[in-house]
């Protein structure tokens, strides 16, 4: 009786495996066979690292390249924040990509539109402006300015010293959904219809400092004082500016949500999946989905985190753990 009941089962097994073997051939895979990496996992995982970029380095590396990168054979002088992860190719984030841009007093780079998000984090830019859809707007020390995707948009510089900046742009996404396109200004730079000075797309640094100054902290702990810089068009990242006074320490914390960080004013350490990133003014660093993390300020701080927690508050993808 055991034998025959073995034979019945070695006999299962290999027409289980037949059929599993067939399926395959008809681009069919069994949901019932063990992987390596699982199609429904218990648990959040990430590809990619917690990652910190000084902008001193980069700020030196794009001063050598202003004596070597000419914005008329490149479409822009700047370098991109790629996350040091095994496998990733250029994204800094999942959803995102950040470089950090250098412009020359004088210089005019090509305009553009593609489906993609834009935002900037002006670093050093007192002269500087972008033209987006035809409005020139001033680009100065301390500002957020937008680029909504399919916006035609353009910089140039009229002042004296080189100006930098952060880029954020939505890309990954934008090749993970398949919608993804880029097309030059057909006059090479976009002709200047106004200028303003006030824009939806222009968050101006004296209006952070007030919208913060009359902020209240969060009652969570997880960051000090802040605002929301409403995102028009943009509904894929969402942005907020908060302070954090000297020797706060936030609450530990995880979510589902990809998180980017450019320190505006201070320095101090952010503890995330036991990496030490060590920040001052200028510096961007990124926090991955899923990861514990934390922000401690030797003294007084001021951030804009950009996240696509809009995005995944939209798709009920929101999850968020304190400690």
């Amino acid at each position: 009786m055991r034998d025959a009941s073995a034979r019945s089962l070695n006999d299962a097994g290999s027409a289980l495996a037949a059929l599993e073997e067939s399926v395959e051939t008809q681009h069919l895979t069994p949901g019932w066979i063990a992987r390596d990496a699982p199609i429904v996992a218990a648990d959040k995982r990430t590809r990619f690292q917690p990652a910190h970029w000084p902008y001193a380095v980069a700020k030196a590396a794009l001063h050598e390249a202003g004596h070597l990168v000419d914005l008329a054979l490149a479409e822009r002088r700047n370098l991109i924040m790629k996350n040091p992860a095994p496998g990733i190719a250029w994204e800094t984030s999942l959803t995102h990509v950040c470089a950090y841009q250098m412009i020359l007093p004088g210089e005019q780079a090509h305009s553009h539109r593609h489906s993609c998000n834009a935002l900037r984090v002006i670093i050093e830019g007192d002269g500087a402006y972008s033209i987006v859809d035809g409005e020139r707007m001033p680009m100065n020390s301390g500002d957020v300015v937008l680029t909504p995707g399919n916006c035609w948009h353009g910089h140039g510089h009229g002042g004296d010293v080189p100006a930098y900046w952060l880029d954020c742009l939505d890309v990954p996404l934008g090749h993970l959904l398949e919608t993804m396109y880029f097309m030059p200004h057909p006059d090479g730079i976009e002709p200047v219809m106004r200028d303003v000075s006030a824009s939806p797309f222009r968050f101006t640094r004296d209006d952070i400092a007030h919208g913060l100054d009359r902020a209240s902290g969060d009652p969570e702990g997880r960051y000090g004082p802040s605002i929301v810089l409403p995102t028009q068009g943009m509904s894929s990242t969402g942005v907020l500016v908060f302070r954090l006074g000297a020797g706060v320490t936030t609450r530990r914390r995880r979510t589902t949500a990809n998180r980017i960080y450019s320190v505006m004013a201070g320095s101090g350490v952010t503890e995330a999946a036991g990496i030490s990133m060590a920040w001052t003014r200028g510096d961007t660093f990124h926090v991955p989905s899923g990861v514990w993390f934390a922000h401690r300020a030797s003294d007084d701080a001021q951030f804009v985190e950009m996240s696509d927690a809009p995005l995944m508050r939209f798709i009920n993808h929101f999850r968020e753990e304190l400690e």
